[in-house]
């Protein structure tokens, strides 16, 4: 997500704590919200997916998903 929608959000938020939001604002900052937690979510995914345990044997292993 780039900075500019960032930056976009918390501009409405900010208008949000003077007024209330118009449905389309609303809608705009709830659409960029969900954007941005795919955003968190896709790049922590790609962190973890990208991490290695090292058990006391030195060996490494890639982190497995829970069942």
């Amino acid at each position: 997500m780039d900075e500019r929608k960032v930056q976009r959000i918390n501009e409405l938020t900010r208008i949000s704590r003077q007024r209330e939001l118009t449905e389309e604002e609303q809608q705009e900052r709830q659409a960029l919200r969900m954007e941005y937690v795919e955003s968190v979510k896709k790049n922590l995914a790609a962190q973890l997916n990208s991490t290695v345990v090292v058990d006391e044997k030195g060996n490494r292993r890639p982190l497995r998903p829970k069942k």
